[in-house]
């Protein structure tokens, strides 16, 4: 049994091998591309709306307050990444309810890209704010001395981000992985939905560190975002 997707070869894209991690993280931004296009196509600015607009709206106010909270003022900048991050992590781990879907996030290549991602994301935003020399200076706070300490935490800390993520979903599939194979199939059932759970969570876990990394990158001193 592989507990790494990874190890999970589907098959080969010329000379390219392509394993179950890529497949189902293909998939799943597919998936989500043509739900957007989709529920963005009945979108209506009217006090009857539907269903699934009144979701996507709980959704979207819900991640703006979240971002807004941490203490980003304007946080209209920051819904569509942060927002896609928690949406892609959310799906990704609701799929796990589905026999046979291996969860993308319990491969550390997948948790590493979504974490580079957001390192990529806070130097972009913290750019935006402060401009190019600007955001460089902070780096190098409160003297220059911290320069090379604080670009090693950057990168230390953007690993962090992918084993947190990497470790406590993989943590669960090993644990359903092997109550399947030790135990009938009721507690089985009980685990699964308690590692369903444990995803939602790290979801919104890694998204509210996501946007507390991009708070402090953009943050100008005496403020609480530019």
């Amino acid at each position: 049994m592989n507990l790494n997707p990874d190890e999970i070869i589907v098959g080969h894209l010329w000379s390219l091998k392509i394993n179950l991690t890529v497949l189902t993280t293909w998939f799943l931004m597919f998936f989500l591309i043509i739900c957007a296009r989709l529920i963005s196509k009945r979108v209506i600015s009217d006090v009857h709306i539907s269903r699934w607009q009144g979701c996507i709206e709980m959704l979207v106010l819900g991640v703006k307050n979240q971002i807004e909270e941490i203490g980003i003022k304007k946080a209209d900048k920051y819904v569509g990444f942060l927002g896609s991050l928690f949406v892609f992590l959310f799906v990704a781990n609701l799929f796990s309810i589905i026999p046979g879907y291996r969860v993308p996030t319990g491969s550390l290549s997948t948790t590493t890209a979504l974490a580079t991602c957001v390192l990529v994301a806070e130097i972009i935003f913290g750019i935006t704010n402060k401009g190019f020399w600007g955001f460089l200076k902070t780096y190098a706070q409160p003297n220059i001395v911290m320069l090379p300490f604080n670009i090693i935490s950057e990168f230390s800390r953007t690993f962090a981000l992918a084993v947190r993520l990497f470790g406590n979903m993989m943590s669960g599939e090993m644990m359903v992985s092997i109550l399947i194979a030790l135990t009938p199939f009721f507690f089985p059932m009980i685990m699964t939905a308690f590692s369903l759970l444990i995803g939602m969570i790290q979801a919104y876990i890694f998204t509210v560190l996501a946007a507390v990394y991009i708070a402090a990158a953009t943050q100008i001193q005496g403020e609480t975002d530019g």
